[in-house]
């Protein structure tokens, strides 16, 4: 087996390597009982081009520039990690989250494990650089989940655990294991002709749920969401996303002219900064409304709870700061009574994709389920694995240890932009 890591220190012949620090070798021997420690941790700056051009009311992209952290133990077991940094989400940048992994002291937080609960406990406590002007907390969460899942990854193969048994472990109270996940799939910006073959498309899929993103500059949302639902039919389920594209004094009537067409909740219809009137817009419009930009972490959550400005959470693993804040977040939504989905970013590849599959395998009452767009949306996806959804947005749970999935070392040498050396 092909994989990335630091060599048979046994043979190193055996090891080639490249300018990138990225080495191709066999695995090593394991032993799982024993105490395991943090030997070496590498970030990457990767570009992934996506298969077409993704839009929304916020932005249009045509390639993604991601955060990928190799962790390598003392015995030689790998783990990666993914983080997609957004500015317009939470304020970090490719650049920011980079440089936060290499200013923060990892050596001095790093334990030696010696079971997958200690691993956890560890994670959790881990602690990034201080931000200042962090008010919400969330500007390193990117590189966060970057490095969170490396670690869980590495350790889950160490240990012979798989990353979805961290969610008895830390909320039992979510835990509900499942072989298959039902993935929800997406409209962004097509219309006209393509608007039509994009809904029969989702029909013949035989897809349950679908989102549609609202607000672009140009469209006729009324028009838009009528062709759609009149090609999936009504047992289709149909949300909204607006992606912050109206205002509070425009809000009300833009979603109320949508309602018709049965739509079954509202994403993020204004901008962050104008949040507290989402209290009043719910009251006025009778459709659940969900937080995407105005929740990405603790204090969010808190916040929105207080306020009564939301119905539903959109927990995104990268945005929320990984695998074990996304389940914190799910605890409050469900000790509140508030919905929530397992959201997903543009560009995510592989990594993401299955650390999400974990999540929704393993937490139950997820609204909404969206991720592995793998090869429908991205050009590398990075695993010798395609974990891509299948017929009718089905997929298999995960089993295999850490994240259960094989980083493809030819995959990442050609995505790669830059390293960065962070322990070792």
């Amino acid at each position: 087996m092909l994989r990335l890591g630091a060599g048979d220190v046994s043979d190193p012949s055996d090891s080639l390597c490249s300018p990138l620090g990225l080495t191709t070798h066999h695995s090593p021997r394991t032993t799982y009982n024993n105490s395991m420690r943090v030997k070496a941790i590498t970030a990457w700056q990767v570009r992934i081009p996506l298969c077409k051009p993704i839009q929304h009311a916020s932005h249009t992209r045509t390639e993604t520039d991601n955060v990928v952290v190799r962790v390598i133990l003392d015995d030689g077991s790998e783990g990666f990690g993914e983080g997609v940094p957004r500015e317009y989400v939470t304020g970090e940048t490719i650049e920011s989250a980079l440089a936060l992994l290499k200013q923060s002291d990892l050596a001095a937080q790093l334990d030696d494990c010696r079971d997958f609960n200690w691993a956890i406990g560890m994670v959790e406590r881990l602690r990034l650089a201080p931000i200042p002007g962090d008010e919400r907390g969330c500007m390193g969460n990117g590189a966060r989940c970057a490095l969170e899942l490396a670690l869980l990854d590495a350790y889950g193969k160490h240990f012979r655990e798989p990353v979805s048994a961290v969610t008895p472990r830390l909320a039992p109270d979510l835990f509900e294991p499942r072989e298959h996940v039902r993935y929800s799939t997406a409209i962004t910006s097509s219309d006209g002709f393509w608007l039509r073959i994009a809904a029969w498309k989702m029909w013949i899929y035989n897809f349950h749920q679908l989102k549609v993103k609202v607000g672009i500059e140009g469209q006729n949302d009324v028009d838009r969401l009528g062709s759609i639902r009149w090609r999936v039919g009504q047992g289709m389920d149909i949300r909204i996303d607006a992606n912050e594209a109206w205002t509070p004094d425009n809000a009300v009537a833009k979603i109320l002219e949508l309602k018709p067409f049965d739509i079954t909740s509202v994403e993020q219809p204004i901008p962050h900064e104008k949040v507290g009137a989402l209290r009043e817009i719910r009251k006025a419009v009778g459709v659940p409304i969900m937080h995407d930009e105005s929740l990405c972490g603790m204090i969010d959550a808190e916040r929105a709870v207080a306020d009564q400005t939301c119905d539903l959470f959109n927990i995104r693993l990268s945005k929320c700061g990984g695998f074990i804040a996304s389940l914190r977040l799910a605890q409050i939504a469900k000790k509140h009574n508030l919905g929530y989905q397992l959201g997903c970013q543009v560009g995510e590849t592989a990594i993401l994709s299955a650390a999400g599959r974990h999540f929704a395998s393993s937490v139950k009452d997820i609204r909404y389920v969206e991720g592995s767009y793998d090869s429908h949306l991205v050009r590398e996806y990075l695993s010798t694995e395609n974990i891509t959804f299948g017929w009718g947005g089905w997929a298999p749970a995960l089993a295999g240890p850490g994240l259960g999935i094989t980083i493809d070392p030819d995959a990442l040498r050609r995505v790669a932009i830059r390293s960065e050396v962070l322990l070792g």
